[in-house]
């Protein structure tokens, strides 16, 4: 079903006028939470757009009923008639962003949940950074992997005279990245298709990165790093850092390791690969243990956990 952007603008600020917020919560835990018998059907806006309830008609006012069904994003169970959200709108700070619905079990979903938020509040951080110490703020940004484009969008926020650049391979990331966008009201963004940075030319005062850092079974593009234990697409935005960053531009990388027998993968052929391009770095775990349930896959036999880390590199004037 094709989206209509203007649709989707327009249901964003109606659903914003009802004082709307939602806090995504990772698939283990909205799992659960739908578990419940009390919430096999939605009873409320939240329920509809955030949880990703069915939900009868006449449940939800009629001009965000008829927003959704012009945005083409209402679906219709025809054995039981029940209505279904394809894409949710969560919160994050003052803004609202759209992302697939609960499961996002499509190759191109567009993941949008705790991480998003670790990362973004790294990126501000690094902002604040700046700010604080009074070096050049960024001209021209990316963000690599954009997804729903949120840490592009909080950039394009902070710093209205940069360039932002929203990159990614998945032509429906963009598509919503661009509508984000408009939510939030910022212009100077460009969404581009490309694969790291391949289809886009120049060099970066910041890159931002959250990219996929697990293995995932099913090859969805927001989940599987590739490589090694999911380190692959990670190190390739190391790289293109390496390649592409001005002088005193900074690359913001909030990634996942995993860790084994002690020993952080990762962290030893990322820093390698700044040591090696001259950049200086700061490597922080943010969370020491995460994603814990997926220990008990095989792929991550001899894993001992899973790590939230950011790896903030720059390249000396």
């Amino acid at each position: 079903m094709a989206l209509h952007a203007d649709a989707l603008l327009a249901l964003a600020e109606a659903v914003r006028a009802t004082g709307y917020r939602f806090t995504t919560v990772t698939p283990v835990s909205h799992a659960h939470v739908n578990a419940r018998a009390e919430n096999a059907r939605a009873r409320s806006l939240r329920d509809v757009l955030g949880w990703s309830r069915p939900f009868e008609a006449g449940l939800l006012p009629a001009e965000i009923t008829d927003l959704m069904d012009r945005a083409g994003i209402l679906l219709r169970d025809p054995e039981t008639g029940l209505l279904r959200a394809t894409l949710r709108l969560s919160s994050l700070d003052d803004e609202l962003f759209f992302h697939a619905a609960y499961p996002p079990l499509a190759a191109d979903a567009v993941f949008f949940g705790p991480d998003t938020v670790r990362y973004v509040r790294a990126v501000q951080a690094h902002l604040d950074t700046l700010a604080r110490d009074d070096p050049p703020m960024p001209r021209r940004a990316v963000d690599i992997g954009c997804g729903s484009g949120a840490a592009g969008i909080v950039v394009a926020e902070r710093v209205p005279e940069a360039e932002v650049v929203l990159v990614d391979i998945n032509p429906a990331a963009l598509e919503l990245a661009a509508v984000n966008a408009r939510v939030a009201g910022v212009a100077n963004v460009r969404p581009a298709l490309s694969d790291m940075l391949a289809g886009v030319e120049g060099g970066f005062d910041l890159i931002t990165s959250n990219p996929p850092f697990m293995v995932d079974a099913g090859g969805r593009a927001y989940r599987d790093g590739g490589g090694t234990l999911g380190a692959g697409l990670p190190l390739r935005v190391v790289e293109a850092a390496t390649e592409r960053l001005n002088p005193n531009g900074a690359l913001v990388l909030f990634t996942g390791s995993a860790i084994v027998e002690g020993r952080d993968g990762f962290f030893e052929a990322a820093t390698a690969l700044c040591d090696r391009a001259g950049l200086a770095w700061s490597y922080q775990e943010y969370d020491p243990d995460a994603y814990g349930e997926e220990l008990a896959g095989s792929v991550y036999a001899g894993v001992e956990r899973l790590a939230l880390c950011v790896l903030t590199a720059t390249r000396r004037a």
